[in-house]
């Protein structure tokens, strides 16, 4: 059983304080599902009523549960995707008055419980303000006493649009690439073709993108010309790939390409997240039990990338996989490619190596 949280902001306990003594309680378990939507897609509680809410994450995907002032979710939501390096620490949470309460991040599989009380009548959304999920992940939460005054579901404008009467999508068949105009860098974590089930998909400045795969713990490939089309993400169950838009110039060769004493044996690897720094993700993983940190970045001109490492420390020589053929030209920082494989000087901790597309 999952311990009680309560998480509200110091704007709004002036709203949670003066409860009656006989307020009624109401419990409720809200379910994210599959396709980016909340199982509920909104609820009504009269003025006072104490709200003993459960959210139990039934998708493949991490979630979180904001509860927003009236009007404020967007405002939320845009300033959750600017939390930087404090992203993960704050559970993608903005601290805002805008925000009435919130949970932790929710992972697959997992439950988590908050109570809350709202005094003062209004519409005040619910979201979801992972990375890419709150422009189309939300709900609406009416503290009324007039019940009777909410509007239609199917005609009701504080619920996404994806939700119906019965909770199903709707009205998705014509939906645009992204639901939100993306500001780049930015990410999804979602389906991508020719990846494992573990997916990230990063959007560049200068018009390109790669393609993460955080099971693997690397680089599958990059592309440019365009970001990604998530249409089948908005309008389906979630598990559809995402389409990749524009032309494919770097296909990984190499498996996991760094390498440790043996060159040919690829390491055990074990992803341990993100961070983001000026909105880039910088990945970290633990390859054999060493820590390695890439942060990668486009070329300033051309198309390529360049992927910066850290490594912990290392008892013996450190090696990089540059496989031939795979549609790039490499360039490092330190070291030599001789064959196909650049030994790093020992001792080395950081590194850089450029990929420049043929």
């Amino acid at each position: 059983m999952n311990k009680l949280l309560i998480r509200c902001t110091p704007a709004v306990l002036g709203l949670l304080s003066s409860v009656a003594a006989l307020a009624q309680d109401t419990t409720l378990t809200i379910r994210a599902i599959e396709g980016l939507k909340f199982d509920v897609p909104r609820f009504v509680v009269r003025p006072g009523t104490r709200v003993h809410l459960t959210v139990d994450n039934y998708d493949d995907m991490a979630h979180n549960f904001v509860l927003t002032m009236p009007g404020a979710r967007l405002r939320v939501v845009n300033t959750a995707l600017n939390l930087s390096d404090q992203a993960v620490k704050l559970n993608y949470v903005p601290r805002t008055p805008d925000v009435v309460a919130h949970t932790a991040v929710v992972e697959p599989g997992k439950a988590e419980k908050i109570s809350f009380v709202v005094q003062q009548e209004g519409v005040y959304p619910y979201v979801c303000t992972y990375p890419g999920h709150g422009y189309v992940m939300y709900g609406a939460l009416y503290v009324t006493r007039r019940p009777g005054s909410v509007p239609p579901l199917e005609k009701d404008p504080n619920i996404a649009a994806n939700r119906s009467e019965n909770g199903d999508a709707h009205a998705g068949h014509n939906q645009p690439a992204h639901p939100y105009e993306p500001t780049f860098p930015t990410l999804y974590r979602t389906f991508m073709p020719d990846c494992g089930p573990a997916g990230i998909a990063v959007g560049l400045p200068g018009n390109q993108s790669y393609c993460w795969d955080a099971g693997a713990c690397r680089l599958r490939y990059a592309w440019s010309g365009g970001f990604v089309d998530m249409t089948d993400q908005w309008d389906g169950n979630g598990r559809k790939p995402t389409h990749v838009i524009g032309d494919v110039y770097f296909r990984d060769k190499a498996g996991f390409p760094i390498r440790f004493s043996n060159t040919i044996v690829e390491p055990q690897v074990k992803f341990k997240g993100y961070r983001l720094v000026n909105r880039y993700p910088e990945f970290r993983y633990i390859a054999n039990g060493i820590e390695v940190r890439e942060l990668i970045k486009p070329l300033e001109k051309g198309r390529g990338l360049v992927r910066q490492f850290s490594l912990g420390p290392v008892a013996g020589p450190v090696y990089f996989v540059c496989k031939p053929g795979d549609g790039v030209k490499y360039r490092p920082s330190v070291g030599k490619i001789e064959g196909g494989l650049m030994r790093l000087p020992t001792g080395t901790k950081q590194f850089t190596i450029t990929m420049i597309a043929e």
